[in-house]
């Protein structure tokens, strides 16, 4: 058995879908094909026995087109409102969706101190074993509307991550828009490199992660993605990082297809979220 195969028998995975992968880059809509294929291709990940939870931006986006605005305000009560409208529309499409396949969809919105607090960080803990024992699929976002500075995660990459550890993950998908790890950024150096398995997140790969995202509703760049690999890997998690552009790719990579990145697990898990969380404070 190949190490990509070992995919095949995951028991609960965790799937992050940023704004970039749910909206049309023209116009900053929705994306109901997308969604529909990403809703279809989790239901069915339930239907194999296996425990997913969604963690998906969008609320800012989706909430932003919905007022008229043209692009993501810079103003926070605004970005607030934006995501207060957007969270709402965006939950009721995908209760819509997972309705149809015959799934329950549930929201857990989260803070940094949901984490850093440790009877917060328990609740939270409970509430997802309690809502994966009933067979519900939850969608996870920050809570953008009461979110400071202060209280952010920042972005979702590190959120999927932390999520991740916190519920004992054994998989976890980040959908980008990039096929994977490179050793330079693919879209300025054509002669960059795809890596395909990393056994070990040294300094030298960390650095290759370019802080920036292609897109104007994103906030993760490969930075963000490689913090999300340290914090999963860390915590006994595999991670996967793939291109989302097509959601198609999520029963490929279960299936131990050759798709995106594959960071493998380490086993020293058990202090580091609590290390890292403590630096969070």
């Amino acid at each position: 058995m190949n190490i990509r195969e070992k995919l095949i028998d995951k028991k609960r995975i965790v799937v992050k879908i940023g704004s970039s992968s749910l909206t049309h880059e023209e116009t900053g809509a929705l994306n109901l094909t997308k969604l529909e294929i990403l809703v279809r291709e989790l239901s069915d990940l339930r239907n194999m026995g296996k425990d997913v939870i969604l963690v998906s931006s969008g609320a800012i986006a989706v909430g932003t087109k919905a007022v008229g605005m043209e692009s993501k305000p810079d103003e926070i009560a605004r970005k607030q409102a934006c995501a207060a409208i957007g969270q709402a529309k965006l939950m009721m499409i995908y209760q819509k969706l997972f309705s149809e396949y015959g799934q329950m969809a549930a929201q857990i919105l989260m803070t940094k101190n949901t984490m850093v607090d440790n009877l917060s960080r328990k609740n939270a803990l409970n509430t997802f074993q309690e809502l994966l024992k009933l067979g519900a699929i939850p969608i996870v976002n920050e809570n953008d509307t009461v979110s400071t500075y202060e209280m952010r995660f920042g972005d979702n990459d590190t959120l999927s991550a932390i999520v991740a550890a916190l519920v004992g993950a054994d998989l976890l998908i980040l959908l980008s828009d990039i096929d994977g790890l490179f050793t330079d950024d693919p879209n300025q150096n054509p002669n960059a490199k795809f890596i395909d398995i990393v056994e070990t997140l040294d300094d030298h790969l960390m650095g290759m992660g370019k802080d920036s995202s292609k897109s104007s509703v994103g906030t993760g760049g490969m930075a963000t993605k490689l913090v999300a690999a340290k914090i999963a890997t860390s915590a006994g998690t595999d991670m996967v990082i793939a291109n989302g552009e097509d959601f198609h790719v999520l029963h490929k990579i279960v299936q131990g297809r050759n798709h995106g990145t594959l960071f493998l697990a380490k086993s020293d898990a058990d202090f580091f979220l609590i290390d890292y969380l403590e630096e969070m404070q």
